[in-house]
């Protein structure tokens, strides 16, 4: 039986950042190792202030071969020329941004800890789901994505998976062999040395 394959790492932006200095922040971890997704996730509503920091990302991500997602601005993904977009509604807007953004792009959905949502979202034309916090969060209602989870929708499902949210080295090294992806964000941004803190967590894997 051939070895699994390693996952794939997958960056989500901090929810603020400056369209001036975060490209170098980012350029750092993307020259730490290989990614294969960047998805911009920003807490402001104001369109302005998305397309400088999409300009921004694209410019560095794109030079890089890298795809970039914005999540859940559907006619924004198009209009800043972005791969796709990731959908934080689980399976409810899925047919719709396909059916907008067309067969190319990307459309992923976030299903939170629910195998059925992963699986309607599959259904509705998803090129992906993620499931998660993996770790003990607050967030939400406090419930987490256990590797249970993602052992079955590896064996199961062929869609693949991104293990989001809480990650720690330990858990990285535990949902390895069972997640085609790893969604890393606060756990670096938050951190006083981005790219320290990226390598430590991804150090399980080689």
């Amino acid at each position: 039986m051939d070895a699994p394959e390693q996952p794939q790492l997958y960056l989500i932006t901090p929810p603020v950042l400056d369209p001036e200095t975060f490209p170098d922040r980012i350029a750092r971890i993307l020259e730490a190792a290989e990614i294969a997704c960047i998805r911009l996730t920003l807490a402001t509503r104001d369109e302005d202030e998305i397309a400088r920091a999409a300009d921004a990302l694209r410019e560095v991500a794109h030079a890089r071969d890298i795809a970039v997602v914005i999540t859940d601005h559907v006619l924004l993904a198009q209009r800043l020329g972005l791969d796709g977009v990731h959908l934080s509604d689980a399976a409810r807007s899925v047919r719709a941004a396909r059916k907008t953004l067309g067969p190319d792009a990307i459309v992923g959905s976030f299903c939170a800890t629910s195998r059925h949502d992963g699986m309607t979202a599959g259904e509705a034309g998803a090129d992906y789901v993620a499931f998660g916090p993996v770790g003990a969060s607050a967030l939400g209602d406090g419930s987490v994505a256990e590797p249970e989870l993602f052992q079955w929708w590896t064996e199961m499902i062929e869609l693949p998976v991104v293990a989001e949210g809480g990650l720690t080295p330990e858990l990285v090294a535990a949902l390895a062999p069972q997640t085609d992806f790893f969604g890393i964000g606060s756990e670096i941004w938050d951190a006083a040395d981005p790219v320290a803190a990226f390598r430590a967590l991804i150090a399980p894997l080689g």
